[in-house]
């Protein structure tokens, strides 16, 4: 028997996240740190090592190719998000135009980018992707696209469950990325 715990989206939620957050930029032995840190629901730190070469190259090809194709946006990379289950940290990011003041605070997001991009790495599963991509849905992504590892691009749009032909915000944007 599968058990599941589902996470709502809320102000108290959002509130520890950000406190926690706060906490974990204040700490001088994880600044020192190469990893990409998250954290879950409870404020633990989750740490991953740094990406390879490949992985960075695919994050600049496609900000390169949002900012092209959606230049009135701003694209990020590594976007801290508050989600219900922790701060989660998209690969590439695009937000609407007037969201700009937001990339300038040094707290997450608390309402995702319109367009959060999640780049496979090798020690991704199935499951831990699709897990954020639930979660960034819930925080207000309007659509979440994943880069395979050959440069295959999916398009997730929020209320469907099946990836997309094309991007609905960014329809000229390839269906590779090399």
């Amino acid at each position: 028997m599968a058990l599941m715990i589902e996470t709502n989206p809320s102000a108290e939620q959002t509130a520890f996240n950000l406190k926690r957050w706060s906490e974990i930029l204040a700490d001088r032995d994880l600044a020192q740190l190469p990893h990409r840190i998250e954290t879950d629901r409870h404020g633990h730190v989750l740490m991953s090592p740094p990406p390879a070469p490949n992985h960075g190259k695919k994050q600049f090809r496609i900000g390169s190719l949002l900012e092209k194709h959606l230049p009135e946006g701003l694209v990020i990379t590594e976007c801290p998000i508050s989600t219900s289950d922790g701060i989660k940290s998209t690969d590439v990011a695009w937000l609407a135009p007037g969201r700009d003041k937001e990339a300038d605070s040094p707290v997450p997001l608390t309402n995702a980018p319109e367009i959060c991009v999640e780049i496979i790495s090798p020690g991704n599963t199935a499951g831990a992707i699709n897990d954020k991509r639930a979660l960034y849905f819930g925080a207000g992504a309007e659509e979440v696209w994943i880069c395979e590892q050959n440069g295959n691009m999916r398009f997730y749009s929020k209320g469907s469950p099946e990836p997309q032909e094309r991007s609905g915000l960014c329809p000229g944007f390839p269906n590779q990325v090399r």
